[in-house]
């Protein structure tokens, strides 16, 4: 999604007078804000895990074992990357795994905090820097969630705006079928 896209949905003024729009409109608006979700999602955990590694490589620093070796590293992902899952909560599920077709700017802006290519090479940074990658990846995994909170609020309102149309009944499910 483009960062004018993003954007333009998280203008406060954007869902306007959501009773005056037509279901139609509704409807394009949810799935607009859905897609934008889904790019979100992919960027947020793409920076939660380049956060995880980044912090397990200081925190291995810290007690003493000095810097990795890009083998190292890649041995212990699967316990890095698990190590803040969750269990069920009250997140949203992505409608998809799949890399969104364009994350935007926002991959963009991730990548020059840290490509992933460059997880590898940690061993060959300083402490100090390590520490600014995680003081960058932490604010940027917040900016990216704080949008992403945004977006499900909007969503919400889009959905209690069609459940409430089926409530009273201005629109009916055999509208669907049409």
């Amino acid at each position: 999604m483009a960062s004018a896209d993003l954007e333009r949905l998280l203008a406060p003024d954007y869902l306007g007078d959501l009773e005056g729009r037509s279901i139609e409109e509704i409807r394009a608006m949810r799935e607009e804000y859905r897609q934008a979700e889904d790019g979100l999602s992919y960027v947020r955990r793409q920076a939660q895990g380049r956060l995880d590694i980044v912090a397990a490589e200081l925190e291995r620093r810290l007690q003493g074992k000095g810097p990795s070796e890009a083998a190292d590293i890649v041995d212990h992902l699967p316990e890095i990357l698990g190590h803040n899952v969750l269990g069920p909560g009250l997140g949203r599920l992505p409608t998809s795994l799949e890399p969104p077709d364009d994350t935007g700017q926002l991959a963009v802006e991730l990548e020059g905090i840290l490509h992933q290519s460059s997880l590898t090479g940690l061993g060959h940074i300083t402490d100090d820097e390590l520490r600014g990658l995680v003081d960058r990846l932490t604010e940027y995994e917040r900016l990216v969630s704080d949008r992403r909170r945004t977006i499900h609020d909007r969503l919400d309102a889009l959905q209690a705006e069609i459940v409430r149309r089926y409530k009273t009944g201005e629109v009916s499910v055999e509208s669907l079928l049409r």
